[in-house]
């Protein structure tokens, strides 16, 4: 298998790779997270709902301190939230299509092909918000209202 091309990107929070292998055009994106960030989050949604369920199964009413437990508990579950997806991917296959695909870091993979057929425009989208602006790469695809996003979950700026 030999690699034609390679390139490697990386910034704060993502890291983009592109290859070519045997005709395939691949586009990675990885989301840097590390296993300890991920496991401290779950072990962090473990002892919120302990907290939370503390006061509602003891005898006694809720109280000024309970209910400080409870707000301290979602604060540190709102810091230590993660977002689920380990890497994004989009393999162009010419002659075929395109191929999304989603890694979650639970090891699940969602993939998505579209036909070359249905895919009628790529399109690049510019996300303006009051804080920042980022592009998004986009398909227009035959039958379908709505556009695909390419990359779901990552916005890169």
């Amino acid at each position: 298998m030999e690699h034609e091309k390679k390139g490697e990107v990386s910034s704060g929070m993502y890291s983009y790779n592109h290859h070519c292998d045997n005709g395939f055009d691949v586009h990675e994106i990885f989301v840097k997270r590390s296993t300890f960030w991920v496991i401290l989050s779950y072990i962090g949604m473990v002892f919120l709902l302990a907290s939370v369920c503390q006061p509602f199964l003891s005898k006694e009413g809720l109280s000024t301190g309970s209910v400080w437990s409870i707000a301290f508990g979602i604060l540190v579950a709102k810091c230590l939230q993660y977002k689920p997806v380990k890497k994004e991917s989009v393999v162009i296959m010419p002659t075929f299509g395109v191929q999304l695909e989603i890694h979650f870091w639970s090891g699940r993979v969602h993939r998505h092909f579209v036909p070359i057929g249905k895919i009628l425009k790529p399109l690049l989208n510019e996300c303006v918000t009051p804080v920042t602006c980022y592009w998004s790469l986009a398909l227009l695809l035959r039958d379908e209202e709505e556009l695909r996003l390419v990359f779901q979950f990552s916005s890169t700026p």
